[in-house]
């Protein structure tokens, strides 16, 4: 196709502002990815490696009962949200999320074991796929497959999503 010699230079110039508008838009996600999650200048992944590594420390602490880590790692605004139809199923806070801790510890006298299998991380956002083991009160062995989703901003923990066997939740934890 030959155009104009004007309307060259005008297509010309168009292409360049379209150009500087992309290369503007990529610098400033590559800024607003570099941010870390408590405001500093992050490589890219790095948010991520923090996020992921905040996941493991909170496996961790449920699996050692540690409430007091809890407490300090979910931010005031926490949400948590279990899947199905179980008396804990649903949708908490913070204070509500706390307060259960003890009754749902209390089932696992010689505690409950959570492992993680694999982790994937985007952003604030980490995928755990995790299994539990534990032997409830009265002597049932509960073995659990999970999926988790946390999200996380300036180091704390802001929502927590727990996928589950909700059927063998059931049998072994309410016994219906």
């Amino acid at each position: 196709m030959v155009f104009p010699e004007s309307d060259a230079g005008i297509l010309l110039a168009w292409l360049a502002t379209l150009i500087g508008l992309a290369e503007n838009s990529l610098r400033s996600r590559r800024a607003i990815a570099s941010q870390g999650s408590q405001g500093k200048h992050l490589k890219m992944g790095q948010q991520e490696e923090e996020n992921k590594e905040l996941a493991r420390r909170l496996i961790d602490a449920l699996s050692k009962a540690d409430v007091d880590f809890v407490r300090e790692h979910y931010a005031e605004d926490f949400k948590l949200w279990v899947t199905g139809s179980l008396p804990f199923s649903g949708t908490n806070d913070k204070a509500g999320a706390l307060s259960a801790m003890p009754a749902v510890l209390g089932l696992f006298p010689e505690g409950i074991r959570f492992n993680i299998k694999a982790m994937t991380a985007e952003g604030e956002r980490v995928a755990i796929e995790a299994t539990s083991e534990g032997r409830r009160v009265g002597g049932d062995l509960y073995q659990q497959e999970y999926h988790f989703l946390m999200r996380a901003k300036g180091g704390k923990i802001v929502e927590w999503k727990e996928y589950m066997d909700t059927e063998h939740a059931r049998k072994v934890l309410i016994g219906e």
